[in-house]
């Protein structure tokens, strides 16, 4: 399955890969950068392991999400499910699609000011 070309959806840079994303909304108030997009993964595709410097509100709007974290714990999310990823570096994780459906995503960004949207790392030792 190829990723669908819905307007404004543009490939995420490397290390990932299969996945897209689109800015719905975008609005900073004070000293905090808000921001509205639309990701979908293709079966296969992965975010490469990263974390986030302000806390991501994540709906899974279609498919199922593997979402492992350094612990490398199998966590799963799957549609209609909402879930919190907390800040910092001490919280890294993968997203993945590891089916054969399309997975979709709405994410909140809720960074500080300035922020990337992620800090891409080294996968930690043992980690798929």
């Amino acid at each position: 399955m190829r990723i669908p070309r819905l307007p404004g959806l543009v490939a995420n840079a490397s290390p990932a890969s299969g996945t897209a994303s689109r800015v719905l909304a975008r609005l900073s108030l004070g000293g905090r950068d808000l921001l509205l997009r639309q990701t979908v993964i293709d079966p296969g595709g992965t975010s490469g392991w990263h974390y986030h410097d302000g806390t991501l509100l994540v709906l899974v709007a279609r498919g199922t999400l593997d979402h492992p974290g350094a612990a490398g714990a199998p966590v799963t999310y799957r549609r209609g499910r909402v879930f919190r990823e907390p800040s910092g570096p001490e919280y890294p994780h993968v997203a993945r699609n590891l089916g054969t459906t399309l997975v979709t995503l709405f994410v909140l960004y809720l960074n500080p000011k300035g922020s990337p949207l992620s800090r891409h790392i080294t996968p930690p030792p043992g980690a798929d």
